[in-house]
């Protein structure tokens, strides 16, 4: 996964942290949840606001369905 496949992350973060709100998140601590999941293989050095805001809203929209 790269960081512009935001809504195959978003789907991963929402396995990997069941029950967690993203909207929670500062994005520092987005991004580092981002870098522990397997197949996630891009730069960290080029993830920046915007990625990481749609990585978020991707997130969010899977656990709103989870709720």
């Amino acid at each position: 996964m790269k960081w512009t496949n935001s809504e195959d992350i978003g789907i991963a973060l929402a396995e990997k942290f069941p029950g967690v709100d993203p909207l929670g998140l500062r994005f520092t601590d987005l991004r580092e949840r981002v870098l522990t999941l397997e197949g996630f293989d891009d730069d960290p050095k080029t993830s920046n606001e915007s990625k990481l805001e749609a990585i978020q809203m991707a997130w969010y929209e899977e656990f709103k369905d989870a709720q």
